[in-house]
């Protein structure tokens, strides 16, 4: 493997990478842990880790393509790469949902009772805690790659704040593992309550509640990711940062024209920057080259075309400059 391979592979999404792993092992327990119990529920929580562990595994491969430098081919890089493979991870993620559903309602016309329920109960106590640990992490990377400032508990709100301004994979990651560690709580009171009571359609219920879930993720994923493959304004907070460091500059006088698309993780920046007047056409190239520079060393910003036009003395630039440079 070339070294600019293992390079890619280690700016991968480690969120995906880490969950991947987590859900394979998970699934295995679960499955082994189904096939010996007969849980309806247990068999739900398997199918919904099976479905993570793809997925993630897709996410990550798609995540490590995304970061190929671009082409003569491809001039604007492969950042929406990883909106393809969110993509196929929806249809897998949409299939087991269709499979758990369909259990569920044989397990109402058909209530069975459910045994092992040890084995059930530490797989299913692990599975919390795997997934748990794992859904922690999306959420510490969700308040890195929005480099917002929040610490323990303050991690959680800021995770739901800001999502929808995290890379795609970390979203999924986010996503998902909601609903996994939900599920596999939900699975958790299934199999005691089918073990210490006679409401054995409960595991049925519990089994179509997770499919329902997994539903849902496939449609929250599949929109951002669709908008994604569209192509999406960068989110107001972005734009306004990218707004405040073209102004930061003393020869900018305004800004002309804005316009910041989001790229799989990353942003692209086009614009019109209205530059002090009197200044040689040498002058006003080093002017845009130096801001220029100035958005690049941002590494949310993967790529920049200014335009540069002399002070018409209008206000054009109309947005609201929210973040300040440090």
């Amino acid at each position: 493997m070339s070294s600019s391979w293992i390079q890619m592979m280690k700016q991968g999404n480690t969120s995906s990478a880490t969950a991947a792993l987590g859900n394979a092992g998970i699934a295995i327990l679960k499955g082994i842990a189904a096939a010996m119990s007969g849980s309806g529920a247990m068999f739900a929580s398997a199918m919904h880790s099976i479905a993570d562990a793809i997925n993630q595994g897709f996410v990550f491969a798609g995540s490590v393509l995304a970061e190929r430098k671009p082409t003569q081919r491809f001039p604007t890089g492969f950042g929406r790469v990883i909106n393809i493979f969110c993509m196929i991870a929806v249809i897998v993620v949409t299939l087991m949902a269709y499979e758990t559903i369909k259990e569920g309602i044989h397990l109402l016309s058909h209530p069975t009772a459910a045994h092992s329920f040890w084995l059930n109960f530490i797989v299913l106590a692990i599975s919390i805690a795997v997934d748990g640990a794992v859904l922690i992490k999306a959420m510490k990377e969700i308040v890195h790659e929005t480099r917002v400032s929040a610490q323990r508990v303050g991690i959680i709100a800021a995770a739901f704040k800001n999502v929808g301004r995290a890379a795609p994979p970390t979203r999924l990651v986010f996503y998902e593992d909601i609903v996994a560690t939900s599920g596999a709580l939900l699975a958790l009171i299934a199999v005691i309550l089918t073990q210490f009571t006679n409401f054995k359609i409960f595991d049925g219920i519990a089994t179509i509640f997770i499919g329902i879930l997994m539903v849902g993720v496939a449609f929250k994923v599949g929109y951002d990711n669709m908008v994604g493959l569209i192509g999406v304004a960068a989110p107001i907070e972005v734009e306004s940062k990218v707004a405040a460091t073209i102004m930061a500059d003393q020869d900018v006088t305004d800004i002309n024209r804005l316009r910041v698309i989001q790229e799989g993780r990353t942003y692209h920046v086009e614009g019109y920057i209205e530059l002090r007047k009197g200044l040689t056409l040498a002058d006003a190239d080093d002017i845009k080259f130096r801001v220029r520079d100035q958005l690049l060393a941002d590494t949310d910003i993967s790529d920049v075309i200014l335009g540069i036009i002399e002070d018409n003395g209008v206000e054009d630039w109309k947005g609201l400059i929210t973040e300040q440079i440090p």
